[in-house]
């Protein structure tokens, strides 16, 4: 029996399916979190009490560059999801096969090429300047290691796409609850059996994610069996098995995926430079509460996007306009809350050496609305024209939102910065993205009426 997405698992015009799914995801995504979150305590503790505070800096700096590497994976996401979320028999469909196959191929080159970069800068000796005083003397063996985990790893992420593409999110989502607990019995192993592998212990956290890879894959096998092996199989053979065109929707995703953490993750710089650190301690604590309710919203949003692929490719047209209103309304009542209780719970976390000001709360449960917004009509313009489309306004958002958050910064301390980025977001990414849906809702519907078969008398 054909694996059928969301939507062909219920009716054209009714959205049990898809509140089933986008639900499913945001309580997995909650309980991961959760479970990561009280582990990642007591890890951090573990470090620190047995490895020193200096393993636990460089614990903290190497563990989190892949959030600074996006865009390793070039772009390939897109084109597997819609792949596999466009094909009614994905275990067997020969386009599938060709776009895994096109998937491994290009991510094994990336992967070839990170890691002959990390070894040029380790053998001229960079690190330490890249990185800073946050480098263990002795230990820039450390970030080659690390990298290489993560390219080696690289190719193995084809499997998360392709659950996403199945419309198993929850699943991919679920997959990461195994990082925090192989990462809390790992360092609690080396630390009873005294092992020196403080410095090293950063590459544990690749490893660990890895292991996500690796189980997304084999639950891949076993859903599209025999797909995934045969598409392994013929990876080395492209001469007698051609992938599929990748580029058209890889490029402009692959943009997206170098500007926007160009555009977001300038926040903290800006403070460091312009303001001190009480107030970029303010804002990383804020950062740290809210950065909860913005990920069970990516994890929920992320959701959507094979269902709207399922629907082009079944030339269904299915509007966001409904998910976006109910996202709008989860972002803004879950940031209005979490502003009311941040008091008490910037109190506990910092054990009251930290408030967090009117404009840093208000700038975020802003910032949250309008990424609520953003998903559902982020992954409906998932197609090449809505991928596109978005390449202009967001390199615009860039400059936009470096000039705004600047002089906010310098208005209104550190509120200013994420202030800046809502307004950014707002003008660079929901108001075009909007005007796009609606054009392109009437035209796929005026295109929908001109080809339907005439009435018959």
């Amino acid at each position: 029996m054909p694996l059928l997405s969301p939507f062909r698992r219920r009716a054209p015009g009714g959205s049990r399916g898809v509140w089933s799914v986008v639900g499913s995801a945001a309580a997995a995504k909650i309980l991961v979190m959760g479970l990561s979150g009280v582990l990642g305590i007591l890890t951090s503790r573990l470090i620190i009490a047995e490895f020193g505070t200096a393993a636990y800096a460089q614990y903290g700096l190497l563990a989190t560059i892949p959030t600074l590497l996006p865009f390793a994976d070039l772009g390939i996401a897109a084109v597997v999801i819609n792949a596999v979320a466009g094909s009614d028999d994905p275990a067997r469909d020969d386009t599938v096969r060709r776009t895994v196959v096109t998937a491994f191929r290009i991510l094994l080159v990336s992967s070839a090429i990170l890691v002959a970069v990390a070894a040029v800068i380790t053998l001229a000796g960079w690190w330490p300047a890249l990185l800073g005083e946050g480098l263990m003397p002795g230990a820039a063996w450390v970030p080659f290691l690390c990298l290489v985990l993560f390219g080696l790893a690289l190719p193995l992420t084809v499997g998360q796409r392709i659950l996403v593409g199945l419309g198993r999110t929850t699943t991919q989502v679920a997959s990461q609850a195994v990082v925090a607990p192989f990462m809390f019995v790992s360092i609690g192993t080396c630390a009873l059996l005294a092992l020196p592998v403080g410095a090293g212990l950063s590459a544990l956290s690749y490893v660990g994610n890895a292991l996500v890879s690796v189980i997304c894959l084999v639950v891949v096998a076993r859903v599209l069996r025999p797909q995934l092996g045969e598409a392994v199989r013929l990876i080395p053979h492209p001469r007698r098995y051609r992938g599929v065109r990748a580029v058209h929707l890889a490029w402009p995703m692959l943009v997206q995926m170098i500007a926007l953490p160009m555009a977001m993750q300038t926040d903290r710089l800006l403070l460091s430079h312009l303001a001190g650190p009480g107030e970029l301690a303010q804002y990383n604590l804020a950062s740290q509460l809210f950065g909860l309710i913005l990920q069970t919203i990516a994890a929920s949003g992320v959701a959507l996007w094979p269902i709207f692929a399922a629907a082009r490719s079944a030339d269904r047209v299915e509007s966001p306009w409904q998910p976006t209103l109910a996202f709008l309304g989860m972002g803004v009542v879950l940031g209005l809350v979490l502003a009311v209780l941040s008091p008490w719970l910037a109190a506990f976390v910092s054990a009251g050496r930290i408030t967090l000001d009117f404009w840093l709360l208000a700038g975020f449960v802003l910032f949250v609305a309008l990424q609520a917004v953003k998903y559902p009509l982020g992954m409906y313009m998932t197609d090449q024209r809505g991928l596109r489309f978005q390449v202009a306004p967001i390199l615009v958002m860039v400059p936009v939102n470096l000039a705004l958050s600047w002089w906010l910064t310098l208005a209104i301390g550190p509120g200013g910065p994420i202030i800046g980025s809502a307004v950014a977001v707002l003008v660079c990414q929901v108001v075009p993205n909007l005007l796009y849906v609606r054009a392109d809702l009437a035209r796929r519907r005026q295109q929908q009426a001109t080809t339907m078969p005439a009435p018959t008398a």
